[in-house]
């Protein structure tokens, strides 16, 4: 008899992930890729959209033509910042531009000039100034200073939602990828920006319908529902407010670091905008506070820099143990050399770092380097957790995500919040449970059946 089971496509932007959970929520299967990046018309690196999406396709047939597996839903969590804009006839119109692409100043000047000034915008909008990183200004730009691209664009949909469309067929939006940092939404009228109905930008994007939405979808003869997406730092956080009664922080790690306070009832402020602290829309439509750090980014980039310097193989870093000596140093104050990062471009960096540019070669060993760069990033993702809890009487915090496997970044975090407990998820797969809790939500009371 084949086991019952929800498929998720949980898809970064480094490894894409593929995953089926049993009745219980329980991992059964799991595959990961990684696809080389292909360049847009700029020669800037961007997803091989048309090779993930065949992997997503040929991955999915296999499953449904097995022996072993029942599937009876189909759901997707995906990185955010990031649309698909798709021409007449639904096929992309334009590459799938890389988020941390260049943007040009003076279209962002010019969007700020037009549409109340930067502080006021940023307030309104609940995110800092991110360039592309902005999704909804992609479509700005290219109206702006790519018309001849712009004109052929049909529909716009968030990255989560185009790849819930390559296999429903259904074209609709979310709150979720709305309303993560896209500067699409004014969360002071819970409404689309009023600039998006000016720039007529708004009626590229599809119906709006409820994250927990699905849609019943043959293959191979058989009914699946296919979910429309959700953006994977909304969906971390389901897992845990299903399961978890107290009031908690959720640092959820990967290439970028996101620390998410979803029980904060505090407004946004200036300084905290400066320094990358955002609003997002939860999976109900809720605002939830958030801090953005580029923190495994960064971490990757100083990690190659240390093997090439002490040429050690790849990986090595992973049989780093924590030194006490070192732990003793930090409690006394009596490190000086913290690292200053190289690709997280963050006022907060420039307040609790030194602003010397790190010399990972004055260090007499690999060991000895690697240990002041986990401090530097603990240093920062501290901070970065200080913001969101603000006046929030929460005194637990769960790590999940690629840094859970950071054995030395965990100790060296606990050590610096006494008064806190800190959970490290028992697997790294916040996003993709639940992506799968969501589209089960209201069906046998959340369990596949």
């Amino acid at each position: 008899m084949k086991t019952p089971v929800t498929a998720i496509f949980d898809i970064g932007k480094t490894n894409k992930k593929f995953f089926l959970f049993d009745n219980a929520f329980e991992e059964v299967h799991r595959q990961y890729r990684q696809f080389d990046l292909i360049e847009d018309e700029d020669g800037y690196p961007c997803e091989d959209l048309q090779s993930v999406t065949d992997w997503m396709r040929q991955t999915f047939e296999n499953v449904v033509k097995s022996n072993e597996y029942q599937v009876q839903a189909l759901n997707f969590s995906g990185y955010g910042a990031s649309i698909v804009n798709v021409d007449e006839e639904g096929k992309p119109a334009t590459p799938l531009y890389n988020y941390i692409k260049p943007f040009p100043q003076e279209i962002l000047d010019a969007y700020y000039d037009q549409y109340g000034g930067k502080e006021q915008n940023n307030l309104e909008t609940a995110s800092p100034s991110l360039g592309m990183l902005n999704s909804g200004l992609q479509l700005y730009w290219l109206k702006k200073q790519r018309p001849h691209l712009f004109q052929k664009i049909k529909t716009s949909l968030h990255f989560p939602q185009y790849l819930s469309y390559v296999f429903s067929g259904k074209m609709v939006s979310e709150p979720t990828s709305i309303g993560c940092h896209t500067k699409l939404w004014d969360f002071e009228r819970n409404q689309y920006h009023s600039w998006t109905a000016k720039e007529g930008i708004d009626k590229l994007f599809p119906e709006t319908v409820p994250a927990t939405t699905s849609f019943e979808v043959a293959f191979n003869s058989r009914p699946v529902r296919v979910g429309v997406g959700i953006h994977d730092s909304s969906s971390a956080l389901v897992p845990y407010l299903k399961e978890l009664k107290e009031p908690f922080i959720l640092i959820s790690t990967g290439t970028w670091s996101i620390t998410v306070n979803p029980f904060s009832e505090e407004p946004l402020t200036l300084e905290q905008l400066r320094k990358d602290c955002l609003k997002f829309l939860g999976v109900h439509g809720k605002p939830v506070k958030a801090a953005r750090l580029f923190l495994g980014n960064e971490m990757v980039h100083q990690i190659r820099k240390l093997d090439g310097i002490f040429h050690k193989n790849s990986g090595y870093y992973k049989n780093v143990l924590l030194n006490p000596d070192f732990l003793n140093q930090m409690e006394h104050g009596d490190i000086d050399d913290l690292f200053y990062p190289e690709t997280i471009k963050n006022p907060l960096v420039e307040e609790v770092l030194s602003t010397e540019q790190w010399d990972p070669g004055i260090f007499g060993t690999y060991e000895e380097a690697y240990h002041h760069l986990m401090w530097g990033l603990v240093v920062l993702q501290k901070a970065s957790l200080e913001l969101v809890i603000g006046k929030t009487p929460v005194k637990h915090i769960i790590i999940d995500g690629g840094f859970v496997n950071n054995t030395l970044f965990v100790q060296m975090l606990q050590h610096e919040l006494p008064g806190y407990k800190l959970s490290v998820s028992s697997q790294p797969l916040g996003s993709a449970l639940g992506a799968a809790m969501v589209v089960n939500e209201g069906v046998g009371d959340g369990i596949v059946g």
